[in-house]
């Protein structure tokens, strides 16, 4: 079983761009959000009754493509992930009241089951920068955006209980905010830190 790299952080602070930059400079299998293709999205941002629906499809799409990278030869790389789309998306729609308690228990037993069915990402990459560059990259992005500019802050109080709980050996922090979008000095230190894996 190949191991597994997820990037997370809010909307618009570039992990789809990171995932990209990173297959270009190492032979690493990818993964991503896939926005346009989802068939509740669109639906979504024109109706909240489609949030569940919605959140249920990524977490089987997330699921799908963790197994497909496992089963690679190759080092797996996910654009987001089962977890992000779980303790960030999931619980900042709750909160703004687009899923219903019910449904929010919904979610969180289904992630729970898949979480058990598949081993967590090796390595998490949790990527941050400031409120004025997330806010300029969103503004900049053509795809359909559920979580705005003005949702970063709660978005990043999900993230930070979340990733507080995990070891800090399977957490990389890395703030972003000075870089380009061709991340040539985060390739370096994720590169590095990839080489590290244990065979």
């Amino acid at each position: 079983m190949s191991k597994l790299i997820a990037i997370v952080g809010v909307s618009g602070v570039g992990k789809t761009s990171l995932v990209s930059a990173l297959a270009k400079a190492d032979e690493l299998d990818t993964a991503y959000e896939q926005h346009t293709e989802r068939p509740f999205q669109r639906l979504f941002k024109e109706d909240a009754h489609y949030a569940l629906a919605n959140q249920i499809d990524y977490f089987l799409l997330r699921a799908e493509q963790e197994k497909r990278l496992r089963a690679s030869p190759r080092i797996g790389l996910i654009d987001g992930g089962l977890d992000l789309d779980f303790y960030g998306f999931t619980h900042l729609f709750h909160r703004r009241g687009l899923l219903t308690d019910p449904e929010f228990e919904l979610c969180r037993k289904m992630y729970e089951f898949i979480r058990q069915s598949l081993p967590e990402p090796e390595l998490i990459i949790h990527l941050s920068a400031d409120a004025g560059t997330v806010a300029s990259r969103l503004a900049g992005r053509e795809r359909i955006n559920i979580a705005s500019a003005e949702d970063t802050t709660l978005f990043n109080t999900f993230l930070d209980e979340w990733l507080a709980s995990m070891p800090s050996a399977r957490l990389l922090e890395l703030d972003v905010s000075n870089e380009s979008l061709a991340y040539e000095k985060s390739i370096d230190i994720i590169l590095d830190k990839i080489k590290s894996f244990p065979a």
